[in-house]
Formats: C-alpha cells, sequence, structure tokens
C-alpha cells in the first residue's frame, strides 16, 4: 500500500508540474489538456480506466527518459510509447497502458480513413505526424481495427483532440488520486493472483 502511494506521490508531482509547461502550439498549459481529456471521460460517463488513461494520455512529454525522441518543436515524439513503460512500470492495468501507448496510431489511422479529420488537425499535430510515421498504411489499418480496444482508442483521440479550450471548468488534479489509487491496487491484486 506505501509502495501505491508513493508511486501515486511520483505521478501527480509529474503532473503538477506540467501547469508549468506550455501544450505544444495551443494557449493551455499541458495539465490544462490533460485535465480537459479526462473530463471528456467523465462526461461521457466512461469507465475509470478510460478517464485515466485520458488524463495520462501525453504523461510521455512530461517524464525524463534517456530513450524519449525529443524535437525542439513539439516535445518528445515517442511519447505514446515512453507513456507506456512508464505506466507499465508503475503497475497500471493493461487497458490504461494500451490506450495511452494507442492515442497516437488513433491519429495515424484517422488521418488515413478519413480526409476531414486529416485537414482538422492544427499545426502542431500535422508535424507530429510526419515524425510520428504519417497516415497509416492499409496494412496498418486493417490491423488497428482489428484491435480489442480499437473504438476506446478512437475516443481517447477525440478527446485529445477537443482537450484545447482556453478556461474550460474541470474536475481537478488532487480528485483523481482515489481513481488511481484503486486502479494500482486492483491492479497489482490481479497480477498478484496470476502469480499464484
Amino acid at each position: 500500500m506505501t509502495d501505491i502511494n508513493q508511486k501515486v506521490d511520483q505521478l501527480f508531482k509529474i503532473l503538477a508540474a506540467s501547469e508549468d509547461m506550455e501544450y505544444i502550439g495551443e494557449p493551455i498549459s499541458q495539465l490544462q489538456h490533460a485535465l480537459q481529456a479526462a473530463q471528456c471521460g467523465i462526461d461521457s460517463k466512461s469507465d475509470s480506466e478510460m478517464i485515466i488513461a485520458a488524463l495520462l494520455h501525453d504523461i510521455g512529454h512530461l517524464i525524463e527518459s534517456e530513450s524519449a525522441d525529443k524535437h525542439e518543436a513539439v516535445g518528445v515524439i515517442n511519447h505514446d510509447e515512453e507513456g507506456e513503460l512508464y505506466l507499465r512500470a508503475l503497475g497500471f492495468p493493461e487497458k490504461v497502458i494500451t490506450l495511452v501507448g494507442g492515442h497516437v496510431k488513433a491519429k495515424r489511422y484517422l488521418v488515413a480513413t478519413n480526409s476531414s479529420y486529416a485537414g482538422s488537425l492544427s499545426p502542431a499535430s500535422v508535424k507530429t505526424l510526419e515524425l510520428q510515421g504519417g497516415p497509416m498504411s492499409p496494412e496498418e489499418v486493417h490491423a488497428f481495427q482489428s484491435h480489442p480496444y480499437f473504438r476506446e482508442m478512437l475516443q481517447i483521440r477525440g478527446w485529445d483532440e477537443r482537450a484545447k479550450e482556453v478556461d474550460k471548468a474541470v474536475t481537478l488534479l488532487e480528485e483523481y488520486r482515489p481513481m488511481i489509487t484503486r486502479l494500482l491496487e486492483k491492479s497489482a491484486a490481479d497480477n498478484s493472483s496470476i502469480k499464484q
């Protein structure tokens, strides 16, 4: 239990510090973007794993990692992969990890399959898309569509796109602490029962 509390404290320290970090190309902070994305999950009456995945979808931009592929203008190119690794190390449930790891793939999928979506991307999103591999190939599209969390990854992506409003009313960061703690406790218990 103490170990989980320490992990949550570490995570919240990182998130709180992102209040002072600009969200790439937008007039809001990284923290405001995260809170707005999570609020979309709350407003959609989604489960706690979806809400927390939305809150943490850009955590890969905020952590220090030697394997981060940093770009001066748009942050960590592989932030989806970095976030996935970080959340796995903390012990999050697989669904949260997969959704965080899939939100860039969802953008690449939507650009490949929806021309109006491609036209709606911000200049920063267009630049990151180019650096993240561009639109998916037909083979990648087919594989992505068959993923068990296909619809959820698209939903997180939609929330990511909407989470760019100035002065939007959101749930405060600290209010997510019990939800995150419960997810980590449940994941630890599930993993413990699998090992026995």
